[in-house]
């Protein structure tokens, strides 16, 4: 069998589905738009610069929703998958992962992005593995607004990896072949840990390393400068 991991954002929809539930959340007023906006573009643009301080993000991120009752910021969720991930998803995203899974690949999407936005953007792609950042709950189930466990980010993303194979009794060299998507140079280090690592509307820091390695460049859209 053969493994392969998708990045999300970027890679596998044209947009960042966490800056883009921010942007949503200030549009139907649940943040304010001039303070909450400011933050969120200075977070992303760390995330780009590969400094983003994940702990204070998370905190951030969740502050919007995560004290509304739980019904609430589901409702929400779904509008924001109806009115801004769906039109993300383009065709022939659908159809890489539909290649692989017609192989009989082992899939999982491995995300820098929580949980909560996540989950129902991999379900929309019929991706039952989902490796992204683990929201902490109190005694009542609600959000802390802290990461449980490992976030994934950067080398974090490949212990999580390893932590979910050990999970199933699996260990790498099962795979005949490792294959990781990603458009960011965040992701060196998964991309490194796969045996086949594919540059996936890479940005130009990743599109170099890729270019020196001799690394697959894919393009599955043009990519948002």
């Amino acid at each position: 069998m053969n493994l392969t991991l998708f990045d999300l954002d970027g890679t596998l929809i044209e947009t960042d589905s966490d800056h883009a539930f921010g942007e949503f959340l200030v549009r139907v007023g649940w943040a304010d738009k001039e303070r909450f906006k400011q933050r969120n573009d200075r977070f992303y643009a760390d995330y780009l610069a590969g400094t983003l301080d994940v702990a204070a993000y998370l905190d951030f991120a969740t502050a919007a929703w995560r004290e509304r009752p739980a019904h609430e910021a589901l409702a929400m969720r779904e509008r924001f998958m109806r009115e801004v991930m769906h039109p993300a998803v383009r065709e022939p995203a659908l159809q890489l992962v539909q290649q692989h899974r017609a192989a009989g690949d082992r899939l999982a999407i491995v995300t820098a992005t929580n949980e909560f936005v996540t989950r129902p953007i991999a379900d929309r792609f019929g991706i039952e593995t989902l490796i992204a950042v683990e929201l902490e709950r109190d005694a009542h189930g609600g959000v802390t607004g802290r990461a449980l466990g490992v976030p994934t980010f950067r080398e974090g993303k490949v212990t999580r990896v390893e932590q979910w194979l050990k999970s199933l009794g699996r260990k790498t060299q099962d795979f005949g072949r490792i294959t990781v998507y990603s458009d960011s140079i965040n992701d060196l280090p998964l991309l490194e840990w796969a045996t086949h690592p594919v540059a996936t509307n890479p940005g130009a820091p990743l599109e170099a390393v890729a270019a020196e390695r001799g690394w697959p460049i894919l393009r599955l859209f043009e990519r948002e400068e």
